[in-house]
């Protein structure tokens, strides 16, 4: 059986308990990854275990089917919810890797055996199923007594056009579904592997049959070049540590300069972050949403007073809420994103538009606050503004960008732990289809978290893809090297 492996596995659940048996049947709602990650898993015999990722060709369902799950996943995106190996691979008893394959950059997946046969399905969305028990092959290794759901319902399109059977989670048990031992912490538990740590190389050639590894128990130093860049995780669940500023071209964003959490997954396709700052991306690059009405008329009717506060040194964090858009000071979405929840459906509506606008306004406060420290008018101010607001995400969350443009777009950089680490345009834009033919999407889709959580980026395959990345569970530690 295939199965998606993620490091990012978020779910919620209410639980039925049956006493007395070892099933208990579950109805859970899973927030996974924007775009399903799958693998296939094979054994060596070289100390490691090795998961190789496999390569699919593009076929038009998987598209409909990741857009549909980016359709579907919309309400949950304003409520979203990381090992070092020094050298030597191990012995052969310790370490074990497996070979994934690789779906149009997009999906990696692996095989493992489970139990006699069982069928196991998971996907995004509400499911309904059970716990069931039983031994898991991953590569040469047998994780004993795992405890995994059984999925009896999944109204989900995802899974009849994906690649893969199931997910395989890597996220800590602070998330994990009724309190289940994670299939790694077995790993780990029953001595399966030496060093408490797994790492991951996507290789992002789409033209060599490999399609990477997912190594337990250590990293490949054929996978990496130099030294990694480790930062600790702050907070258990996802492997969430902090990041620094996002850079286009050389120049700050402004969004993050004083940081912003960010979550290392495996099972995200794409890189996600705060509209604001891809809206910025997808400006510089070219790339082609949908117009925003509501960022014009924020733009048309508060424009000239946002940039006034700005210049009289008011704070940026609270203009916003000062001219009427947001609640109250530093807590816009919290109070508002409740009371749409429980009141009436009127009520809800206009809380919800109350919510879009203060969005839109905080954003084009940044934006604004960029261009005024490149002392612009404010003619160019407003202009640009303007054409941030066209360079909007879609509902879809995708973006087209000009196959033959790559060469003038600019370079989009993050900084972690202190270092700069740059994508190329070649490395953050998906090539889907040959010849005439093809189209280019944008590797960068919005998400926004409010705070105190956000603003979050995910940063998924596309970075991943370039940067080798280790997840040190034994130190609480994700490290990011370049890619071999």
């Amino acid at each position: 059986m295939t199965v998606r492996l993620c490091a990012l596995v978020a779910c919620k659940s209410n639980l039925v308990f049956n006493m007395g048996t070892r099933s208990k049947p579950i109805t859970t709602a899973l927030f996974l990854c924007f775009l399903l990650l799958p693998l296939v898993f094979a054994a060596h015999n070289d100390g490691l275990v090795r998961i190789g990722l496999k390569k699919r060709k593009f076929d038009q369902n998987n598209l409909v089917a990741a857009q549909f799950e980016s359709k579907e996943g919309e309400s949950l995106r304003t409520s979203f919810k990381k090992y070092h190996f020094h050298g030597n691979l191990g012995d052969a008893e310790d370490i074990d890797i497996i070979s994934l394959k690789n779906y149009m950059d997009a999906q990696y997946f692996g095989e493992i055996g489970i139990g006699k046969s069982a069928d196991i399905h998971y996907g995004t969305g509400a499911i309904s199923g059970f716990f069931s028990q039983d031994h898991v092959k991953v590569g040469g290794l047998v994780v004993k007594d795992q405890e995994f759901i059984e999925a009896t319902k999944e109204p989900s399109i995802t899974f009849l056009v994906a690649k893969f059977d199931g997910i395989l989670g890597l996220g800590f048990e602070e998330i994990s579904v009724g309190k289940a031992v994670p299939v790694w912490y077995n790993m780990v538990n029953q001595g399966l592997v030496k060093e408490p740590v797994f790492s991951f190389w996507f290789n992002r050639n789409a033209d060599e049959d490999e399609g990477g590894e997912i190594v337990f128990g250590g990293m490949d130093p054929k996978h990496y070049k130099g030294e990694h860049t480790y930062v600790p995780v702050t907070q258990k669940g996802y492997w969430q540590f902090n990041m620094g500023d996002v850079l286009i071209d050389g120049k700050t964003t402004g969004i993050c300069g004083s940081g912003c959490a960010a979550i290392a997954d495996s099972g995200t396709s794409l890189l996600a972050g705060p509209t604001g700052i891809i809206a910025e991306v997808n400006h510089a690059i070219g790339a082609t949403g949908i117009v925003s009405q509501e960022c014009k008329a924020v733009v048309a009717q508060y424009g000239e007073t946002i940039i006034e506060m700005l210049l009289a040194k008011d704070q940026p964090q609270k203009i916003c809420s000062q001219i009427g858009l947001c609640t109250f000071d530093g807590s816009r979405g919290v109070s508002v994103g409740i009371k749409s929840v429980v009141n009436e459906n009127i009520q809800g509506v206009a809380s919800g538009l109350r919510d879009a606008m203060c969005s839109t306004c905080e954003m084009a406060v940044v934006w604004m606050q960029n261009q005024l420290k490149l002392n612009n008018t404010q003619e160019r101010i407003l202009n640009y503004a303007n054409e941030l607001c066209e360079r909007l995400p879609s509902p879809m969350g995708e973006s087209a960008v000009d196959c033959g443009g790559l060469s003038t777009m600019p370079n989009v950089s993050f900084t972690i732990g202190g270092k700069v680490f740059d994508l190329s345009p070649e490395q953050y834009v998906l090539k889907v289809g040959e010849g005439e033919a093809a189209q280019c999407i944008s590797g960068f889709t919005a998400l926004d978290v409010p705070p105190p959580r956000g603003p979050l980026w995910i940063l998924g395959d596309v970075f991943m893809g370039r940067f080798h990345t280790v997840f040190d569970y034994g130190n609480k530690r994700v490290g990011f090297a370049e890619a071999a």
